[in-house]
C-alpha cells in the first residue's frame, strides 16, 4: 500500500510546486526507483497464482488489490511530462520507458495478467484487465517489428480466451474494462499488422458476436458499447489502406453489426414505450455519437445496409400510416411505431452522412436517393396532418437528417454526386440542391409556426437555420426562396408562436430569438444595400413593440409585461446587431436605436437592476453595439455616432455599476448570476468602446463632457467591490477585466496614475496576481499592463530633468505614480520575482512577453535584481555557480540603459539564451533536487 500510494503521489502534479521541478522528481523517481517496483509487484502477483490465497478471506483479497493497484499506477505514470487528457481515453498512448523493455517482451508477463483475470473474483480481476488495457497501449517504438508482432499475437490470444471463456464479462465493470481492452488494441496497432496475426480469423469472429451481443442488450452499459464502435469504425477507416493479402474479414463481419445496431434499437422502442423505461433517444449526446461511429461502418458493404433500411422503413411507414387512418389510434401502438420511425429517420441521415467518411460511388449515391426519398415523403405526410400527428421524436430525428443531407449533398460538389437526385426526382419532383433548399426552408416555417411551444424542436430548427445562413453560396439562393420571404416579412409571435412573451413561455427560451434574428438579418443584408426603406418594413414588428412600451412608460404600465416585452427586444436586437457587419447596415440600424429607443433600455436597466434575467440580455446587446466588428463603426467623419454611442454606453454601464453596487453582499451561489455577471458583460463592453478607435477620447475633456470619466470611475468602484480571489476564480470575469485594464494601461495611463493610492495598489496586485495564472490570456494581458505601467515610470524619470510648462500636468500624474512605487517598493519587486521565477523554473509559455516588462523592471530596481542573482547563486552547489553568474552577466550583455525596441528585442534574444542555458546548469544528477530561489518562492 505504502508502494502503491508513494507512486501515485510520485505521479501527482503539485500545484504549489513548479512544474519544472515536479518533472525533475518525476523523472529521478521513474529512472532510479519505477522499474524495480513494477518487478516486485508482478514477481508478487506471480507468488498469488503459484499458490492460491484464500480469495474468501477480505484481508488477502485487500492484499491483492493493493498489488494488482500498484502495478496499475506504475503503468499509469506519467513516463515523459504529457498526461493524457481522460476525456480522449481511447487515443491514449502509454510511454513505456526502454529499459522495460525486457520486461514486456517476455510472454509471462502479459500471461501473468491473462490468468490473473481468470483466476480471480470480479472485483479484483477488473483491476488485472486495467493493467492489460495499458499494455496493449504500450508504445509502439518500443519494439522492432518482428517483436512488436509477436507482442501483438499474445495479446491477440489473450482476447481469444477471454472470449472462448466469457463467464468473467458478465460483471459490468470487467464487461466495461474488456472493451476499453478491444478499442486500445486497434488504436495502437493498424489494420494491416491484425490479419497477419495467427488468431485474428477466430479472434475477429469471436469480437463480432461479442459486439452484437452486446448491441442486442441496449439497456446495458451504453458506455461501454462506445469502446466497442470505436474499435469496428477503426478498422472500417483502414480498410482502404491495408496493404497485406490477408483477408480482413471486414466486409463479412461489419454488415453484421450494422444490421444488430438498427435492429436491437428499432427492438428497444417496444419494450421502452410499454414499460416506461428512459428512453435512449433522451440522450441525444450518446446517441449522436454512436451515429457518428456508426455511419462509417454502416457504409462497408453499403448495399445490404441500404437494403435493410429501405425494407425496415417502407414496412414502419406503412404500418404508421395505418394506424393514423384506422378509427382512434391506439396510443401505445402509434408510440412504439413513431418510436421505430424516429430511429430510422436518424440511421438513414447517419448513412447519408457517412459519404464523407469512405469511399462512395455513383451506386452508392442512387442509394442515398433512395433512402432519402423515403423521409422526404414521411415529411410530407407529418406536415399534412399537423398538428395532430406531430411527434417530437421524429422531428428532431427529421431535423438530424435534414444536417446531414445539407453536408452531404447540398452545395458546390453537386456535380459529382448528381445520381442521388435521379430517384428524388422521379418520385418527388427534386431535381437539384435549389428544390432541397426551398424543402428546407419550408419546413423550418413550419416547425417554427407549429412546434413553439418544443423547446428542443425550435432550438434544432433555429441551429438548422444558423448554418443555412452562413455564407456563399446558400444566402444568394435561399433569399429567392417564398419561405424566406415570408419569414422576412411576417416574424411575428401572430405566425411565430415562440416570438410570444406570454407567461406560458419561459424566460431562458428568449435567447432563440436571438439565433432567429442573426439568421434572418444575415438573409436580409443579401440584396439589403443602402435600401433604408427595406431596412424599416424589416424593423417594423420591433419598431410596434418600443412604440408600445414607451407608452406603457409614459402611463402606469403592468411590469411583467413590459419587463418580458424589453427582454424580447433586447435579444432581437442583439441577434440584428451580431449580423450586421458593413458599414452601412449597422447606421441604418444605430440611426433606428438613436435617439429613441436606447433610452428605453436604460431605463430598463434604472427599474429591474437587481434582476439578472433582464439586465444580462441589454448589458449584452450593448455589448455587441459597440463592437467595432469589420469597422463597422468607422463612421463618416461629419457623423458623430461614434461619440453618441460611447455617451450612451457609459451611461448604461454607469447606471448599472451604482445600482448593482446598492445590493451590498450577496451569498456565494448568488454572486455570480447577480453581480459578478453583470460586471463582467459591462467591462467586456467598455474594453470594446475603448479599443474600437471611432472615438477620439480627448474631446470630452476638451469640452467639459463627462461621460469618459464617469464610466471609467464606474469600472474602478465595481472592480473595488470584488475579491481577488473571485477576480482569478470566475474566468469570465478576467477574461473581461484583464484586457481591459491591458487597454487602459496602453491608452490611458494618465487616469491609472491619478487613482487613489489603496486602489492603485488593488490593481497592481490584480496583476501580480495574473502573472502566475495558467490561463494565457489572463497573463498575457498582465504581461502587457505591467509592461505599460513599467515604460510610463521609466519615461517619467528619464524626462524629469527636461519639465516644461506644456507638459506639467502629465509630469505631475508621472509624478504621483512615482511617489507610490517609492512608498511601496515591494510591488515592482514581487512581479520581478515573479517573472524570473516564471523564466527560470516554470514551462513559461509565453516568453516574448514575460520579456517585455522585465526589462524595464530590471533597469527601475537593478539593485533589487543583483540581490536575487546572489540568492539563486548561492543556493547552488559551487560547481554551478560560476556557469549561473555567467549566464546572468550574458542575459544583460549588450543591452542598454533604455526601453527602445531595438534593446528590447536585444534582450528578448537574450532571455531566451539565458532561459535555456540556466535550465541546462540547473539539470540535476539523479536524485538530486536543485536549490531553489527563496525570495521567489
Amino acid at each position: 500500500m505504502i508502494l502503491s500510494e508513494l507512486t501515485q503521489e510520485m505521479n501527482l502534479v503539485d500545484y504549489s510546486r513548479s512544474s519544472a521541478k515536479h518533472r525533475k522528481i518525476a523523472t529521478s523517481f521513474r529512472d532510479s526507483s519505477l522499474k524495480d517496483i513494477l518487478v516486485l509487484a508482478c514477481s508478487l502477483l506471480k507468488e498469488v497464482l503459484a499458490n492460491p490465497l484464500h480469495l474468501q478471506d477480505e484481508d488477502q483479497q485487500a492484499l491483492v488489490m493493493q498489488v494488482l493497484k500498484l502495478v496499475l499506477n506504475c503503468l499509469n505514470f506519467d513516463f515523459i511530462g504529457s498526461p493524457a487528457d481522460e476525456s480522449t481515453d481511447d487515443l491514449c498512448t502509454v510511454q513505456i520507458p526502454s529499459a522495460w523493455r525486457t520486461i514486456l517482451l517476455e510472454p509471462e508477463t502479459l500471461d501473468l495478467f491473462f490468468n490473473l483475470y481468470h483466476s480471480l473474483p470480479p472485483l479484483l480481476s477488473q483491476l488485472a484487465l486495467s493493467c492489460l488495457v495499458q499494455f496493449a497501449s504500450t508504445r509502439r517504438s518500443l519494439f522492432s517489428s518482428p517483436e512488436r508482432a509477436k507482442y501483438l499475437g499474445n495479446l491477440i490470444k489473450g482476447v481469444r480466451r477471454i472470449l472462448e471463456n466469457p463467464q468473467g464479462l458478465s460483471d459490468p465493470g470487467n464487461y466495461h474494462e474488456f472493451c476499453r481492452f478491444l478499442a486500445r488494441l486497434k488504436t495502437n496497432y493498424q489494420l494491416g499488422e491484425l490479419v497477419m496475426v495467427k488468431d485474428y480469423p477466430e479472434v475477429i469472429r469471436l469480437i463480432a458476436n461479442f459486439t452484437i451481443t452486446s448491441l442486442q442488450h441496449w439497456e446495458f452499459a451504453p458506455n461501454s458499447v462506445h469502446y466497442l464502435l470505436t474499435l469496428w469504425q477503426r478498422m472500417v477507416a483502414s480498410v482502404p489502406f491495408v496493404k497485406s493479402t490477408e483477408p480482413h474479414l471486414l466486409d463479412t463481419y461489419a454488415p453484421e453489426i450494422t444490421k444488430a445496431f438498427i435492429t436491437s434499437r428499432l427492438e428497444s422502442v417496444a419494450v421502452v414505450v410499454r414499460d416506461d423505461l428512459d428512453d435512449p433517444l433522451d440522450d441525444t449526446a450518446t446517441v449522436f455519437q454512436q451515429l457518428e461511429q456508426l455511419c462509417t461502418v454502416s457504409r462497408c458493404e453499403y448495399e445490404k445496409t441500404c437494403s435493410l433500411l429501405v425494407q425496415l422503413f417502407d414496412q414502419n411507414a406503412q404500418n404508421y400510416q395505418k394506424l393514423l387512418h384506422s378509427a382512434p389510434a391506439i396510443t401505445v401502438d402509434k408510440a412504439i411505431q413513431e418510436g421505430r420511425l424516429a430511429w430510422l429517420v436518424y440511421l438513414v441521415g447517419t448513412v447519408v452522412g457517412g459519404r464523407l467518411t469512405y469511399t462512395s460511388t455513383d451506386e452508392h449515391d442512387a442509394m442515398d436517393g433512395e433512402l432519402s426519398c423515403r423521409v422526404f415523403q414521411l415529411i410530407s405526410l407529418m406536415e399534412t396532418g399537423l398538428p395532430q400527428s406531430s411527434n417530437e421524436k421524429i422531428e428532431l430525428a427529421i431535423l438530424w437528417f435534414l444536417d446531414q443531407f445539407r453536408k452531404t449533398y447540398v452545395g458546390d460538389h453537386l456535380q459529382r454526386t448528381s445520381k442521388v437526385y435521379a430517384r428524388m426526382s422521379e418520385v418527388l419532383g427534386i431535381t437539384d440542391d435549389n428544390h432541397v433548399l426551398e424543402t428546407f426552408m419550408t419546413k423550418i416555417v413550419t416547425n417554427l409556426k407549429y412546434w413553439g411551444r418544443s423547446e428542443p424542436v425550435i432550438s434544432r430548427t433555429l441551429q438548422f437555420l444558423n448554418d443555412l445562413s452562413v455564407g456563399y453560396p446558400f444566402d444568394c439562393k435561399l433569399v429567392k426562396i417564398d419561405a424566406v420571404k415570408f419569414m422576412l416579412k411576417n416574424h411575428t409571435s401572430e405566425h411565430f408562436p415562440f416570438l410570444g412573451i406570454s407567461d406560458s413561455h419561459s424566460l431562458s427560451d428568449f435567447r432563440y430569438r436571438t439565433t432567429f434574428y442573426t439568421a434572418l438579418t444575415r438573409l436580409l443584408t443579401v440584396d439589403l444595400g443602402e435600401d433604408e426603406d427595406e431596412f424599416e418594413n424589416f424593423m417594423l414588428p420591433l419598431t410596434v413593440s418600443f412604440e408600445t412600451v414607451l407608452q406603457i412608460f409614459n402611463n402606469n404600465f403592468k411590469q411583467e409585461d413590459t419587463k418580458r416585452m424589453l427582454i424580447g427586444l433586447a435579444r432581437d436586437l442583439r441577434g440584428i446587431a451580431l449580423a450586421l457587419n458593413t458599414k452601412t447596415s449597422y447606421t441604418m440600424l444605430f440611426d433606428w436605436m438613436y435617439p429613441l429607443y436606447l433610452p428605453v433600455l436604460q431605463k430598463a436597466v434604472e427599474l429591474w437592476y437587481s434582476e439578472p434575467a433582464c439586465t444580462t440580455p441589454i448589458l449584452k446587446l450593448l455589448a455587441e453595439l459597440v463592437q467595432n466588428r469589420s469597422q463597422r463603426l468607422n463612421f463618416d467623419a461629419s457623423s458623430p455616432n461614434g461619440i453618441l454611442l460611447f455617451r450612451e454606453a457609459s451611461k448604461m454601464i454607469c447606471t448599472y455599476g451604482s445600482r448593482i453596487l446598492a445590493l451590498g453582499s450577496l451569498s456565494k451561489d448568488k454572486l455570480y448570476p447577480m453581480k459578478l455577471k453583470g460586471i463582467t458583460i459591462c467591462y467586456s463592453a467598455l474594453k470594446s468602446a475603448l479599443c474600437g478607435n471611432y472615438v477620439s477620447f480627448g474631446v470630452f475633456k476638451l469640452y467639459g463632457d463627462d461621460h469618459f470619466d464617469n464610466v471609467l470611475q464606474a469600472s474602478v468602484k465595481m472592480l473595488l467591490s470584488v475579491s481577488h480571489r473571485d477576480l482569478l476564480q470566475y474566468r469570465k470575469l478576467s477574461q473581461s477585466y484583464y484586457p481591459l485594464l491591458e487597454c487602459l494601461a496602453q491608452d490611458h495611463m494618465s487616469f491609472i496614475s491619478s487613482l487613489e493610492p489603496p486602489v492603485l495598489l488593488y490593481v497592481l496586485t490584480s496583476i501580480s496576481e495574473g502573472l502566475t495564472t495558467l490561463d494565457p490570456v489572463v497573463s498575457s494581458s498582465c504581461c502587457s499592463s505591467l509592461d505599460c505601467i513599467v515604460t510610463y515610470l521609466f519615461k517619467h524619470i528619464a524626462k524629469e530633468s527636461k519639465k516644461s510648462l506644456r507638459s506639467r500636468e502629465a509630469a505631475q500624474a508621472g509624478q504621483r505614480l512615482l511617489h507610490f512605487m517609492q512608498q511601496n517598493p515591494d510591488v515592482l519587486q514581487q512581479m520581478m520575482s515573479v517573472l524570473l521565477n516564471t523564466i527560470v523554473f516554470e514551462d513559461c509559455r509565453n516568453q516574448w512577453s514575460v520579456s517585455r516588462p522585465l526589462l524595464g523592471l530590471i533597469l527601475l530596481n537593478e539593485k533589487y535584481f543583483s540581490e536575487l542573482q546572489v540568492d539563486l547563486i548561492s543556493n547552488q552547489p559551487p560547481p554551478k555557480q560560476e556557469v549561473l553568474a555567467q549566464c546572468f552577466q550574458s542575459l544583460m550583455e549588450g543591452v542598454g540603459q533604455s526601453l527602445s525596441v531595438k534593446n528590447r528585442d536585444r534582450f528578448t534574444q537574450n532571455l531566451s539564451i539565458f532561459r535555456k542555458d540556466v535550465a541546462e546548469a540547473l539539470r540535476c544528477d539523479s536524485g538530486t533536487e536543485p536549490g531553489g530561489l527563496d525570495m521567489m518562492t
